[in-house]
């Protein structure tokens, strides 16, 4: 994902780079972007319904066509899977 530019955030364990892969109209998208907000994460948000390069370069990346996508350190997270986030920030759970 060389186009990305790359955000840092403080946690625990040190600087991460986050990114959500999104549309507008997606409701988990939106509670992911929330919940990263609500800890503190800095993150990148991509619209894949502005972005078709975007789009099908995750679709590449990961097999998927869904959103939200998050991405820690070039690591893929399908969905909004709170406690796979947290891990991988090395947050503790809410």
């Amino acid at each position: 994902m060389g186009c990305y530019l790359p955000h840092k955030q403080m946690s625990t364990s040190g600087p991460h780079r986050v990114v959500v892969f999104s549309s507008p109209t997606c409701v988990w998208c939106t509670r992911a972007k929330t919940y990263l907000r609500s800890r503190g994460i800095s993150f990148q948000d991509v619209d894949v319904s502005r972005d078709p390069a975007a789009a099908r370069d995750l679709i590449r990346r990961t097999s998927q066509m869904g959103v939200p996508v998050v991405e820690i350190d070039g690591r893929s997270i399908v969905g909004f899977d709170q406690a796979r986030i947290d891990t991988a920030l090395g947050l503790r759970p809410n």
